[in-house]
């Protein structure tokens, strides 16, 4: 296992400097580097005797049938876009080992097929609305996703179509009837097995999240010349609700909520801000505390911009439930790693993941990896080597399992 764990990371590092930005690792939906990803991991699949194809959406699958197949297809993957200067592993290493799961498979000859999905969308970064990937093979994906628009003016129909792809046919993306589950191997992105010191876990349920943009409009003036108690500064505003976000977060159990992104007009220094835009990112295990943690925001937004002569209006980008993992492949998962001579771990998930949205499909399970110093979505981020190896030993033991139970 050790050489499949060497060349899942070797790959995941390649995969990282095919990027936008030169000296990062940014990778939106659909952008250039996409396709170069494509090329890359269509080669490696190629190279296993996998048929490949983009379906219209632009997620990258290769499929693995062998010739004493029972007709039962295990979908395995993960995404391949990611945030701006990003670290080499989150999602990518989810298709990495996903590839070697398959070389596994043949290894043992086992009667399954095995699809492995590079999901062309998952972090909502170009049109600020994520799984654009997994939405579509999961059947979920909205029409109106289509009219929306990047920074550049460019819609996700245009972004397809300049792909080469034709997003009348984004129905024929919907995943095989034959698809006994899903898999996701992807890093913790978290401190918890490091803290415990543990290298795998299987995840029991991910977290519900929700998505907002809030806006506080009061009135741009002159800095010099505007009197303080005349001001009706919107970014003074934004700036006391984002406190709240945190002193609400800080005081409910389980609760994550973070304001990580702003846009404020005019943006000149001496100009009391007219406008200010934040972001809301609230998730919850529990789908009914993070509703009322997001209508409590919101009635705080309502009461800061009354007290300071403001308007406020939020609009809702995304409300995913919290997506519990079947119990069945998940208590496979947890066999795996008992049977691989590892300490059994289940723990919730506080990322989001393609998984949430497949998991409303088809039965669905997520094997974690260790995350060194807890750090994801960063150039830091980082895997061991011998973690890798640990997850490619419970694979082998779960894929045994799985094609027992099928048969």
């Amino acid at each position: 296992m050790r050489e499949r764990a060497v060349r899942a990371i070797a790959l995941c590092r390649r995969i990282a400097e095919l990027s936008e930005e030169p000296g990062r690792t940014t990778r939106r939906y659909l952008t250039v580097p996409t396709r170069d990803v494509h090329d890359l991991l269509r080669a490696r699949m190629e190279t296993l005797g996998m048929s490949v194809h983009v379906d219209a959406v632009g997620n990258l699958r290769g499929l693995w049938q062998p010739a004493h197949s029972i007709g039962k297809r295990l979908l395995i993957g993960s995404h391949i876009d990611t945030v701006p200067n990003a670290g080499a592993f989150d999602g990518v290493l989810g298709v990495t080992l996903a590839l070697e799961w398959v070389a596994i498979a043949q290894q043992l000859n086992l009667p399954l097929d095995l699809e492995v999905i590079a999901f062309s969308e998952e972090e909502g970064v170009r049109f600020n609305v994520p799984y654009i990937g997994s939405r579509a093979v999961a059947g979920r994906f909205d029409p109106a996703l289509l009219e929306l628009k990047d920074k550049e003016g460019i819609t996700v129909e245009a972004a397809i179509r300049d792909f080469g792809l034709d997003p009348a046919r984004i129905y024929e993306a919907v995943l095989d009837d034959s698809t006994i589950g899903y898999i996701e191997p992807h890093i913790e992105q978290g401190p918890v097995l490091e803290a415990e010191g543990l290298q795998v876990a299987a995840v029991t349920v991910i977290v519900g999240q929700t998505r907002m943009s809030i806006t506080f409009t009061g009135h741009a003036n002159h800095a010099g010349t505007t009197p303080m108690n005349l001001r009706h500064d919107a970014l003074t505003g934004a700036s006391e609700f984002v406190i709240a976000v945190e002193d609400l977060a800080r005081r409910s159990d389980g609760l994550l909520a973070t304001v990580g992104k702003i846009e404020n007009e005019p943006n000149v220094g001496n100009v009391v801000p007219g406008c200010s835009r934040v972001s809301l990112d609230v998730r919850h295990a529990f789908d009914t505390d993070r509703r009322a943690a997001v209508a409590d925001l919101l009635a705080k937004a309502e009461a800061i911009a009354s007290r300071r002569g403001l308007s406020v209006t939020s609009r809702q980008l995304s409300d995913q439930p919290a997506a519990p993992m079947d119990e069945r492949l998940t208590a496979f998962l947890a066999e795996a790693i008992e049977a691989a001579g590892f300490p059994i771990k289940r723990m919730t998930s506080g990322a989001g993941h393609d998984a949430m949205v497949l998991a409303v499909r088809v039965p669905t399970a997520m094997l974690f990896v260790r995350s060194p110093g807890g750090i994801s979505h960063h150039p830091s981020e980082s895997v061991l080597v011998e973690d890798i190896e640990a997850s490619l030993l419970v694979a082998q033991k779960f894929l045994q399992r799985l094609a027992a139970e099928v048969r």
